[in-house]
């Protein structure tokens, strides 16, 4: 009979140390998903960011490849079934990282709408019950450009745009252009950060995620 109550109280802290888990979704294109990193699965930025932040925190990757934002662009974000499985999570905490895809000459011609779609993409995270806090992540750089993804586009429009959704919406930005933009290294093909490069945006998340937890930080407009 004792057996069977330390079983019991076992089972219901396990139970409640899962529903205490800080849940964060990790929303964006192949450099979230992982693409062309050796074992993806535990060197993606997501699955280093879950290791460095610990137990208390359970980080999902959402990431596709190719995706855009823009929503007339070749590949939708919010077309994929990442998407709505990212919702279905009701998460505690949403990164977004969208743009890279973006800046293809076949999606860019649509650039006026990239605000606009950044928005809605936001307030669909915004209306879950779970009302998560969202942070914003400008794109990473090129070196200088491939498949028609340009560096200059990232970081003289996708970002700066990034930043004034964010400022209109009261949301957070995380930089990951500064710290990766003289380390071409880590940059094998051009577009998709090695290991090293995932490791660099996670120190860049983690502190933030660590320190505020469910909540975001005051914006000063």
């Amino acid at each position: 009979m004792k057996f069977i109550q330390i079983l019991i109280a076992l089972c219901f802290f396990i139970s409640l140390s899962a529903q205490d888990k800080i849940k964060v979704a990790c929303v964006g294109d192949s450099i979230t998903f992982g693409a062309a990193i050796k074992d993806r699965v535990n060197n993606s930025y997501p699955a280093q960011l879950g290791k460095k932040l610990g137990e208390q925190w359970e980080v999902k990757n959402f990431g596709i490849s190719g995706r855009t934002l823009l929503t007339k662009g070749n590949a939708p974000y919010v077309n994929s079934p990442q998407y709505k499985a990212a919702l279905a999570f009701q998460p505690d905490v949403v990164i977004i990282k969208l743009g890279t895809n973006d800046t293809k000459p076949q999606n860019w011609q649509h650039k006026k709408d990239y605000a606009s779609d950044y928005k809605k993409l936001i307030q669909s995270f915004q209306k879950l019950e779970s009302q998560p806090a969202i942070w914003l992540c400008k794109a990473v750089p090129v070196f200088p450009e491939r498949w028609g993804i340009s560096n200059q586009i990232v970081q003289k429009e996708i970002n700066p745009l990034v930043e004034a959704v964010a400022k209109e919406m009261g949301l957070p930005v995380i930089d990951l252009y500064t710290p990766l933009k003289n380390r071409p290294e880590c940059f094998p093909d051009k577009v998709h950060p090695n290991a090293e490069g995932a490791r660099i945006m996670v120190d860049q998340i983690a502190p933030l995620l660590k320190k505020h937890g469910k909540k975001l930080p005051a914006i000063t407009k």
